[in-house]
């Protein structure tokens, strides 16, 4: 599961794109860049298998956006051994998971101003991703325990 989040900052526009463990609502894959171009999806998708090694025929879901379309994209993913899923069209809850880590993000990190550099931006994503989100937030979808418990609960 996908989906991609602008951070503004003072050097220009910040990018978020994310893959999202869909059984433990756990971000397992993220990577930020100041344009939206195929390369950071891929990266995010390169950070999620190299934290998950999935087997291959795993399944990586996103909306119609181009950079997941792209011909770049599909050769990748072929190359990771993952199969890819669109939504359909003008169907956003396809794209539910995504659209609900975001509105937590814009909600619990809250950016009233620009962030005063793409790398302070980062950081704060990758505290609040890696230190909060993954680690500590009570998700009601988990019976209010945090996507690391439920997915130890789901290994033991």
């Amino acid at each position: 599961m996908r989906r991609h989040h602008l951070h503004p900052t003072d050097e220009g526009r910040l990018y978020l794109a994310t893959v999202i463990d869909i059984a433990t609502r756990r971000v397992i894959g993220w990577a930020t860049a100041d344009h939206l171009r195929t390369e950071l999806v891929a990266d995010a998708l390169r950070a999620a298998c190299a934290q998950r090694r999935p087997p291959s025929g795993a399944v990586f879901h996103s909306d119609r956006g181009c950079q997941y379309t792209s011909h770049e994209f599909a050769v990748y993913a072929r190359e990771l051994g993952i199969r890819l899923s669109v939504g359909r069209t003008g169907q956003c809850w396809d794209n539910a998971l995504a659209e609900s880590l975001f509105a937590t993000l814009k909600r619990e990190l809250p950016c009233d101003r620009p962030w005063p550099s793409r790398a302070a931006a980062r950081a704060a994503i990758f505290e609040y991703i890696e230190s909060w989100y993954n680690l500590r937030r009570l998700h009601s979808s988990l019976s209010y325990r945090s996507p690391a418990d439920y997915e130890t609960d789901l290994a033991a």
